[in-house]
């Protein structure tokens, strides 16, 4: 009996080097399989379009067209079949984040992640989660919070009940599915029932903006 089919990823980074050690550490991981590289952003652009990969990994700077934008091309708000897009990059600078978060990415780490956390986000981006670098997912959602704070927030369609208020604080917190199943003593598929439910109710397209929206009016406290 065979196994999954494994997570299917492109790498795209303008410096060989890089490319060549991110397919590396990736291909070391159970599960996951790099299917193309490419070296700029318009690249790495047909390539998704033509391979349709489960996860791209997008270096932010890139000649000719940046990451951000190939993210809003693959991933963006107007796009009618978004691919998971995981952004990395060497600087930690808020407006990346922002700008990378805002265009459709479902991830954004840093280059000296290291080999573990990078599998967690390919994994989760690929699973329809949404996985940022703890040395920036605070900052970045307070600072966001704060840039937004001039004006007002998207109301649900639909109130939220207690128990969704609930599990929206804790993805606004970075936990994980099954972090909030165990902090609120709820099954897995609970947990999705209303992570579902919260993104039709807020319009958000993934956890991240379930997560902005959350600090954007001030349910999570610092």
């Amino acid at each position: 009996m065979s196994g999954p089919e494994p997570i299917r990823v492109i790498v795209a980074d303008d410096q060989q080097i890089v490319r060549a050690g991110l397919t590396m550490i990736l291909e070391a991981q159970p599960g996951i399989e790099v299917i193309g590289q490419a070296a700029d952003g318009h690249q790495a652009v047909t390539l998704a379009q033509r391979v349709r990969p489960d996860v791209c990994l997008f270096d932010i700077r890139m000649p000719g067209l940046d990451g951000i934008e190939a993210t809003r091309r693959l991933a963006g708000p107007d796009v009618a079949d978004p691919l998971a897009v995981v952004v990395i990059t060497t600087f930690d600078l808020d407006e990346y984040v922002h700008a990378a978060l805002r265009a459709g990415a479902r991830g954004f780490l840093l280059k000296d992640a290291g080999p573990e956390l990078l599998a967690q986000a390919i994994r989760a981006a690929a699973h329809g989660d949404a996985l940022i670098a703890p040395s920036v997912t605070a900052r970045l959602l307070s600072t966001f919070a704060g840039a937004a704070a001039g004006r007002t927030p998207a109301q649900p369609v639909d109130p939220l009940t207690d128990r969704e208020e609930e599990v929206l604080v804790a993805v606004a917190r970075g936990l994980t599915n099954t972090e909030i199943g165990g902090a609120l003593f709820i099954s897995l598929g609970t947990v999705k029932t209303h992570i579902a439910s919260l993104m039709t109710k807020l319009g958000a397209r993934n956890r991240v903006e379930i997560a902005m929206w959350a600090h954007e009016t001030g349910r999570v406290k610092h």
